[in-house]
């Protein structure tokens, strides 16, 4: 199981809050016996290892201490899932369905997905470390004591999100989208670049640089109006 730890900078007047990690340890695990996910379906102190996962459907399935490792989900539909004190590592895929899904307490490592699918997931006490996302669509989601860390992101749509205590770390933001976010506790400072199309108006909740409102500078002058002669 995992166990919370509470990690992250000191709090002060004017600090932000810093996400509390998990910390996963996982028991023995037994190999998943395959042949395919069911809808619905119990997994619990399992490994997967380089499963091929693609188009399966496995909505509304639990993965409770399990290992997904080297796993391919290109269109795996796991919609409603709830995914609970487990280790991703290595997946890959497009277009992986995970709508209204849930993660708790679970790390994600080098994973390289593309057009994942998370609107109007939960994710609490999750660490995203190395890899590529492209074009993650967490719209309406909820993401608190979420950390971004080593990894790239290309066009995450945040757009209705709810962010408390995310951090990203030492990680590249492309294009990213916040339309109608909102944002608390929000430490964007390790990020470069941060580049933002939509919705620098929503960044009340969040901590920057000198040197990214530098770089914001230009959008955030023709996002209000604003017309700048040299």
């Amino acid at each position: 199981m995992a166990r919370r730890a509470m990690r992250g900078r000191p709090a002060g007047p004017a600090a932000v809050r810093g996400a509390r990690r998990p910390e996963v340890r996982l028991p023995p695990l037994r190999p998943w016996p395959g042949p395919a996910l069911e809808p619905d379906g119990d997994y619990d102190g399992l490994e997967f290892r380089e499963a091929d996962l693609a188009g399966q459907d496995g909505v509304g399935a639990r993965f409770m201490d399990c290992a997904l490792t080297g796993c391919v989900v290109d269109e795996t539909g796991l919609g409603r899932a709830r995914v609970l004190d487990s280790v991703l590592s290595g997946l890959r895929g497009v277009g992986t369905h995970l709508a209204e899904s849930t993660f708790r307490d679970v790390e994600v490592v080098d994973a390289r997905l593309g057009g994942t699918q998370l609107h109007g997931a939960v994710l609490e006490r999750v660490v995203v470390r190395g890899g590529k996302l492209d074009f993650l669509n967490f719209r309406e989601a909820r993401l608190k004591d979420v950390v971004f860390e080593s990894c790239v992101l290309v066009e995450p749509d945040f757009a209705g999100a709810s962010l408390e205590r995310v951090e990203f770390v030492d990680c590249a933001v492309r294009e990213a989208d916040l339309g109608g976010a909102t944002l608390k506790d929000v430490d964007l400072r390790g990020a470069a670049p941060l580049e933002i199309v939509r919705g620098l108006d929503r960044l009340s909740g969040a901590v920057i640089s000198t040197g990214q409102l530098l770089d914001l500078a230009p959008v955030l002058a023709a996002e209000l109006g604003i017309r700048v002669e040299g």
